[in-house]
């Protein structure tokens, strides 16, 4: 590894990626694949926001809440797993997860493929021209020749409420990397990160309780998703109180319990209180008035995610604020970094819908899965989404249960599927699954919705007996009036 002490004054490189993500990886790796000497800055943990606190922890919590849910809907099997999970194996697996929050194989990775990475705070201080603070309080400044990388992710928003400073709130960083379970764990906010911690720290002994703004859980998915997950949340033991808001904390030990109050005029007391209300873009301290832009802002990118106004600075990831989720930002960094690469050659660039160098997919098929029991999955538009976008459409469902291979899958099976149909193209704008073990059936539907497949074409894709992707031909059957 580069030590950053050690840079000389005026350091130069063809790419300069500040954060080292998911996102700055991908980019870094496809700059050097490309030829591009490239220097990549990292303040924290070399793996980033995902690695260590959030999509790979959160995931090792999950998995064995969702395995026992499933082994207890299989006879012959059921009985054999009607106990409490172990909760020190359970974080001992997370921890291994996360390499116990050290970077030491991510680095060696970054270095493998030729990146140099430099540890301190990377700021901008004019175009192309990145400034790092090394942990020594000393400062290099790098130049780069073609573009510089902005790809520093996000942060969890904690909203300003009196007491909230006592009150020492959870984040999904410490819902994620927590020492032990909490007694009683209140959970503001019902979207992903707050279904899949109640879900995970309920399974772990937690009792629970969901504080909702608005209507409902998921809010940003067909709404048959988030019902049939707040139905199991509240089968498990939780709470879910919806329309309700926080509107002050009080925890007067440090070692004490957390009195929430709510604009309702209700209290409710917890061992822990977790807010997954929100993110915003880590450019605060980055150095955007250096360049005109507005600390502390997203970055709105064009499809090859180069910042408007400029022909060297580019935002991937969370920080331009399109696809807030990792592998879109993997994505993004593939295409950015073949961009990078065409523009440094000055060879032609194709920034037409799903050419090489346009993220095309951020618009038009972005696939989550939401890993609570039952997963929810979901790639383009809803039905809401499709129809305020002025397409015609017609949304086609059917009970996932139906299926002769749910009936296998698990006892007692409950799930739904819905897929949004173009009547004037016949291609899919959209799909939903929501039920056990469908994580893995949405690839299927992310290609039919990126690939545009005609739906007579669909029909021709034959789904094995019995598994539950037999609903894609109950589904093509219903549109079809069969």
């Amino acid at each position: 590894m580069t030590d950053a002490g050690k840079i000389s004054e005026g350091s130069s490189y063809d790419v300069v990626v500040i954060g080292a993500g998911p996102v700055g990886e991908n980019v870094a790796d496809r700059a050097r694949a490309a030829g591009l000497t490239t220097a990549v800055v990292e303040s924290e943990l070399v793996g980033g926001e995902c690695s260590y606190w959030a999509c790979m922890p959160s995931k090792a919590l999950l998995r064995p809440v969702v395995a026992r849910a499933d082994a207890r809907r299989v006879p012959g099997l059921s009985a054999a797993v009607q106990g409490p999970l172990d909760v020190g194996a359970v974080l001992a697996k997370r921890d291994e997860e996360t390499s116990h929050w050290k970077d030491d194989g991510q680095v060696a990775w970054l270095e493998s493929v030729g990146a140099d990475v430099h540890r301190g705070t990377g700021r901008l201080t004019g175009p192309r021209e990145v400034t790092v603070t090394a942990p020594d309080g000393t400062e290099h400044r790098l130049t780069a020749r073609h573009a510089v990388a902005v790809c520093t992710g996000t942060r969890a928003v904690v909203p300003a409420l009196p007491g909230i400073a006592d009150a020492r709130p959870w984040t999904s960083r410490e819902a994620t990397s927590a020492k032990e379970a909490p007694g009683r764990l209140v959970v503001v906010g019902g979207g992903v990160v707050g279904v899949e911690m109640a879900t995970a720290w309920q399974a772990l002994g937690s009792e629970v309780t969901l504080l909702i703004r608005g209507g409902g859980l998921l809010p940003k998915m067909e709404p048959f998703a988030g019902e049939l997950v707040a139905d199991a949340l509240r089968e498990a033991g939780a709470t879910i109180r919806t329309g309700v808001s926080v509107t002050a904390l009080q925890r007067p030990a440090p070692d004490g319990p957390v009195t929430v109050e709510l604009d309702d005029g209700d209290r409710v007391e917890a061992d822990e209180i977790l807010f997954a209300t929100g993110r915003a873009p880590r450019t605060d301290e980055l150095g955007l008035e250096t360049i005109g832009l507005e600390p502390g802002s997203w970055l709105t990118v064009d499809d090859s995610c180069l910042v408007e106004g400029t022909d060297w600075l580019y935002a991937v990831g969370d920080v331009n604020h399109r696809a807030l989720l990792t592998h879109q930002g993997k994505y993004q960094a593939r295409i950015a970094g073949a961009a990078i690469a065409a523009r440094a050659a000055k060879a032609p660039v194709d920034t037409a819908p799903w050419g090489a160098h346009a993220a095309t997919a951020d618009h038009a098929a972005v696939p989550q899965v939401v890993f609570t029991d039952p997963e929810a999955a979901s790639v383009g538009l809803t039905l809401a989404e499709a129809e305020r976008a002025g397409h015609r459409v017609r949304a086609v469902d059917h009970d996932l249960a139906a299926v002769a291979g749910s009936g296998l899958y698990a006892d007692g099976y409950r799930g739904r599927a819905r897929m949004i149909v173009d009547l004037d193209r016949e291609i899919l704008l959209g799909v939903t699954f929501v039920g056990p073990g469908i994580g893995e059936l949405l690839h299927s539907a992310t290609v039919a919705v990126a690939g545009e497949v005609p739906i007579a074409r669909l029909w021709h894709a034959v789904p094995a007996y019995p598994t539950i992707s037999e609903v894609w031909l109950r589904l093509l059957e219903s549109f079809r009036g069969q």
